[in-house]
This record gives C-alpha cells, structure tokens and sequence, in this order.
C-alpha cells in the first residue's frame, strides 16, 4: 500500500534521515580506520573541518559534491561510501599471475609482492625466498622505516649499520631500513620468509 500527502513527506523525511544517520556512521568509521583526525581529512578532501563534523553527528545533509570529495579522501568509489551496510565483507582474490615478483641482482632472491596495493606508501609486505648463496642489498628506505622478517624456512643473515644478525625458522628480526641494510642466505640450503616494511612506523629511540 503506498501513502500519500503528510504521510508520505514523513517517510521521505524519515528515509533521509536515516540515510543521512548512516553515512555519518560510514564517514566517520572510514575516517578513524584511516587514521585521520577531522582536520587531516578536511585537508585531504578539501571539505570544511565543520562540515564534516557536522556530518558525522548527523546535523547536516551533505550535497553530492561533498560525499564526492570524501570518497576521493578515502580512495574508493562513492558508491561505497553510500552503502548502507556497515560491516559489508570485503574479499579479494589474486592469483598467482596477478602477484608482481622482484628478483635481486643476483638473481637468486625473489619478492612475491603480497601486499595491498592501497598501502603501499606506508605498509608493504612480501613473500621472500633466497636460493643458497642467495644476497639482497637494498638502499634506504624513508626515514624512521622499520622491516620485519619472519623466516618461515631455512635460516637467513641481516646486515644493517654495521650489525650483522642470523634469523632461522620460526624466528623474527626487526630493523631499522631507512639506511642500507643486506639479507643473505649463506646456507646450502633455499631460505623462505615473510618480509614486512612499516614505511611510516613510529620514531625509534
């Protein structure tokens, strides 16, 4: 049955509110997932602190425009930003072919890019094998940049500002790779890790 007149403008007004209620919700969830404070994804989005403050309590109906601007801040459509479903699943698949590997210089070693390519300029991470006498030098990374190497097989040796550490299976190194740093397998036998960089990981004393 449909209604009609006073009834109708209250459903319309009653819809809207709910729509309104929900993406306050959604921006403010996508905000705080990202890290951001009101004034960094004012900055980001171009849209005013207030107004989006104003949103996320609900006190305001943002034009398309605005919601637009926000769906750019946090890099998807806005179709999704407008999704009335707050715990949506998300699943990804990508196949073998799809997963971009580096090779060393020598050859030897091979990084199987496993990570999301919506992190990639502060977190990525990495599938690693080192075939035996196997070397991977890498330059710097940003400043204050920390790796995290957990060997999953084998046993590999770290090399970085003048310290040289070995890590074998079930065992974790982290270090600092804002400076020159080497991974090595000097083993006969073929070493495999899982390899984490924090490119944007907190000041280390």
């Amino acid at each position: 049955m449909g209604v009609e007149g006073r009834d109708r403008a209250k459903v319309l007004e009653a819809g809207a509110l709910a729509l309104s209620g929900q993406l306050g919700r959604t921006v403010q969830r996508l905000r705080k997932g990202l890290g951001y404070s009101l004034a960094e994804l004012s900055e980001q989005s171009g849209v005013a602190k207030s107004i989006i403050s104003q949103i996320e309590r609900n006190e305001t109906n943002p034009t398309l425009a605005t919601i637009w601007r926000l769906a750019q801040a946090f890099d998807m459509p806005i179709e999704k930003v407008l999704q009335s479903a707050e715990d949506e699943a998300f699943v990804e698949y990508a196949t073998r072919g799809d997963t971009p590997i580096l090779v060393s210089d020598d050859g030897k070693c091979h990084l199987a890019i496993t990570g999301w390519i919506k992190t990639v300029e502060w977190l990525q991470w990495y599938d690693f094998t080192a075939e035996p006498g196997g070397v991977l030098a890498s330059g710097p990374h940003q400043p204050g940049s920390v790796e995290s190497l957990s060997v999953l097989a084998g046993e590999l040796e770290v090399e970085v500002a003048g310290i040289t550490m070995t890590c074998t299976q079930g065992e974790t190194l982290r270090y600092r790779c804002d400076r020159a740093h080497i991974i090595r397998n000097r083993t006969g036998s073929k070493a495999h890790a899982t390899m984490v960089c924090i490119l944007r990981a907190a000041v280390m004393e």
